[in-house]
């Protein structure tokens, strides 16, 4: 998140950014919000942002509007890619640096249980790819901030001391089933449910929101509600389980699910390829006809290069996170020729 340090340490708090500078050797730290994506692919547009650094994300497949995605990156003076895949952004990428997957790491996950776990290498780097924390290190010391990390542990055990909610854990107490943060002493067992007795900070606190329409909706010319998410078998862009032959034999190719009621009107039949067109762009996949979507509405699972649907998808986003609105577009569907 670019508003925070770790354990939501705002960048904007002159005593976290101290704590930060001392114990990074004194180094002068901004203060200053960094960019979202939305704000980093503007960067990109306007000339503000001349280089770009992705690691482990796969921008051309995921954003919204990926045709304006592609012209963005290709704006970039310098784009760096690290990934373990030579992905779709990655082929865009002036220098690529190859990354490891899990089976060959060593350090640890945290997931959205909050839950802390040891990961060990099972086998070697091939080639010459690296690990993470490795390919960072050598680049930051090359810019002139010299990092001499010898472990993953040694890592760990500095990301503790800067983040309460990690205080206590140490990689000898992650043995087994791993421990939940907020774990603040060495006889601590971790904290299984947050606000189990009670809101943490006392009282919960309540944000009004007003509601926002979508910034599409559907007219005469785009009349279905569109909508995108995810399979079972696969995971964001597909970067590994698509590489991964049982997974990939599981679901192989896109589709969009269209209710029977309209796939009648369109006389569009099950595995019938079907056009679908926003006001972003087109594209071609399989029809699923079913009854468990609704009227006038469709659903695509964005995994899918070859029928991807954020080329459809709108770069419109909330106001306070900037998340897009990969959810809700308007688009038309035709039978293809």
């Amino acid at each position: 998140l670019p508003n925070v340090f770790t354990a939501y340490q705002p960048v904007t708090s002159p005593a976290a950014a101290e704590k930060f500078s001392t114990a990074w050797g004194g180094v002068e730290l901004s203060q200053k919000i960094g960019l979202t994506i939305p704000g980093m692919l503007e960067g990109l547009d306007n000339g503000s942002v001349k280089a770009l650094y992705v690691l482990g994300e796969n921008p051309v497949v995921s954003d919204p509007d990926v045709t304006h995605v592609k012209k963005s990156l290709q704006k970039a003076e310098l784009l760096i890619v690290q990934d373990i895949f030579l992905t779709a952004t990655a082929e865009l990428a002036d220098v690529v640096l190859p990354g490891v997957s899990f089976a060959e790491k060593d350090g640890t996950f945290t997931n959205t249980e909050r839950r802390v776990s040891r990961v060990r290498q099972a086998v070697l780097p091939k080639g010459e790819a690296r690990q993470d924390w490795q390919i960072i290190q050598e680049i930051s010391s090359r810019f002139g901030y010299r990092m001499a990390y010898a472990s993953p542990e040694e890592i760990f055990s500095a990301i503790a001391g800067l983040t309460p909610s990690y205080g206590a854990i140490t990689f000898a107490r992650l043995e087994g089933v791993g421990l939940q943060w907020p774990c603040p002493a060495t006889d601590h067992p971790g904290t299984r449910y947050l606000h189990k007795d009670k809101i943490a900070r006392g009282k919960g606190l309540f944000h009004p929101i007003a509601f926002l329409p979508p910034a599409e909706v559907v007219t005469a010319e785009y009349p279905y509600w569109f909508s995108t998410g995810r399979v079972f078998a696969h995971y964001h862009t597909g970067t590994m389980t698509r590489n991964s032959p049982s997974l990939h034999n599981e679901i192989e190719e896109g589709f969009i699910e269209i209710n029977a009621a309209d796939a009648e009107k369109l006389e569009v039949r099950n595995g019938d390829m079907v056009v679908v067109s926003s006001r972003r762009g087109s594209v071609q996949t399989k029809a699923q006809v079913t009854k468990r979507i609704e009227p006038v509405s469709v659903f695509m699972p964005f995994h899918f290069i070859e029928s991807c649907a954020n080329i459809l998808t709108n770069t419109a986003h909330d106001p306070i996170c900037k998340i897009p609105e990969l959810k809700v577009c308007a688009v038309n569907l035709a039978k293809a020729a």
